[in-house]
């Protein structure tokens, strides 16, 4: 018997398989063709055998990165979720998974990732208390860039800034997005009937995150709860395809500041507290040393005769 296929994704929270959209597209489609992987759910990308994620170890392609070529995998072998579509169903996917890229993934990634408020209080938050110390002070901050990379190569805008003006037109498109795909999907269980595609996939991993996270400002998701058939759709594939994230999903917050009671109920968070103050401070003095804002001086020591002096190596603090 082959050895399964392994997937590498972010761990799942909030109700969802997964928090990240990409890993979600990959998840839904490989349940909804039967693929049998086996999934590695992690918090540390750098652990995944491509150091991103998602990422899907095959014994016939190596390791293979970015949800469209997985899925191609996929389908090569034999794990094909639209195989019973038409030509016309076939055009009809692409056109959409064309429209959910350029018109609903920008706002997606604007209102998770860019939005001050709700990057603070939730996408960071969440990111920085489940990546392992030390990288939690690192890869946050690295992967919000990433996204603002990713916003700006999507509307063709190398020197894009966040703004009002910005946020209003990003979510313009992505209101007429969805109202598109409600008025495509209409009283139907699945976009094509009664089996779900790659479509589904797509649109389930783009909309799922707004029905779960409770963000701050949550623009799009009052718009997406307008969309009754929508919020059903999205809750029916969690439902019959992901039942086991349902039963373990907490009641979760919004992240607040703590106050000093906390150490009492909490015994390790004065000691994490601590180490990060200490790797922080120590990252900031590795800098200005680098960088020369703070130079170390030697001294040379005098030469005397004698021959028991010891040598010119001193401790510095």
């Amino acid at each position: 018997m082959a050895a399964p296929l392994e997937l590498f994704c972010w761990k799942g929270d909030y109700g969802l398989p997964s928090v990240d959209v990409d890993c979600l597209a990959v998840l839904a489609y490989a349940k909804f063709a039967g693929a049998p992987l086996k999934v590695h759910k992690i918090t540390n990308p750098w652990r995944s055998p491509t150091g991103s994620l998602p990422a899907l170890k095959t014994r016939e392609e190596g390791s293979i990165s970015q949800p469209s070529k997985i899925i191609i995998h996929l389908r090569k072998q034999k794990y094909n979720a639209d195989y019973d579509l038409s030509a016309k169903e076939g055009a009809d996917t692409l056109a959409f998974v064309s429209l959910l890229e350029e018109k609903l993934l920008p706002a997606l990634v604007y209102t998770l990732w860019i939005d001050s408020k709700n990057y603070v209080d939730v996408t960071r938050c969440w990111y920085a208390e489940n990546i392992p110390f030390p990288l939690n002070f690192l890869l946050p901050n690295r992967m919000h860039s990433q996204q603002l990379e990713k916003l700006r190569l999507v509307r063709g805008d190398p020197v894009l800034e966040p703004g009002e003006q910005l946020e209003k037109e990003l979510y313009r498109d992505a209101f007429e997005c969805m109202t598109l795909l409600s008025q495509r999907l209409g009283s139907q269980k699945f976009f094509f009937g009664d089996s779900p595609s790659s479509l589904d996939a797509y649109v389930f991993a783009h909309l799922a995150p707004l029905l779960k996270i409770k963000l701050p400002n949550g623009k799009l998701q009052q718009h997406l709860n307008s969309l009754n058939n929508l919020e059903q759709f999205c809750s029916n594939i969690l439902l019959l395809y992901f039942p086991s994230d349902q039963r373990e999903a907490p009641a979760r917050k919004i992240h607040v500041q703590s106050d000093s009671s906390d150490f009492d109920n909490e015994p390790h968070m004065r000691r994490n507290q601590i180490l990060s103050v200490l790797f922080a401070v120590g990252a900031m003095l590795g800098y200005a040393v680098l960088t020369g804002i703070i130079t170390i001086k030697r001294e040379r020591p005098q030469l005397k005769n004698s021959s028991h002096e010891d040598g010119d190596e001193e401790d510095e603090d």
